[in-house]
C-alpha cells in the first residue's frame, strides 16, 4: 500500500480487475501529460502520475479509480515526496470525512 496526503494506492492482482475494465472509457492525461488521481480544490496542486499508464474511474459517487502501470510510474505532488510505484493494477482511493448525515471526499 502507499500514501500521499489524501490519497491512498493499494496493489490489484491481475485476476482481480473486473473484465469491463478493459473496454471502460481512460481518464485524460492534464496538459502537462499527468494522469491526475487527484487535484486539490484549495490549494490548485495535484497527486498525479507521471509515465505510461491508464487511469479508469468507476461509476458512483465515490467511484474509486483503477491505475494501470504497465512499466511503473512516480506518484507526484508538489507538497509531498515522490512516490514510485511498480508496474501493475492499483485502487486508487480519497480519503474520505464522515460528516452527520452524509460522507464527503476530504479536500487539501
Amino acid at each position: 500500500m502507499y500514501r500521499q496526503g489524501d490519497v491512498l494506492i493499494v496493489p490489484v492482482d491481475e485476476e482481480a480487475v473486473a473484465p469491463h475494465v478493459a473496454v471502460a472509457p481512460r481518464e485524460r492525461r492534464d496538459a502537462r501529460g499527468r494522469l491526475v488521481l487527484a487535484l486539490g480544490e484549495v490549494t490548485g496542486h495535484a497527486h498525479a502520475v507521471v509515465g505510461p499508464g491508464d487511469l479508469v474511474r468507476e461509476p458512483g459517487p465515490f467511484g474509486p479509480l483503477l491505475l494501470h502501470l504497465p512499466q511503473g510510474g512516480r506518484v507526484v505532488h508538489e507538497e509531498h515526496a515522490a512516490i514510485a510505484l511498480p508496474k501493475g493494477w492499483f485502487r486508487v482511493i480519497r480519503q474520505r470525512e464522515y460528516v452527520p448525515g452524509s460522507v464527503r471526499i476530504v479536500a487539501d
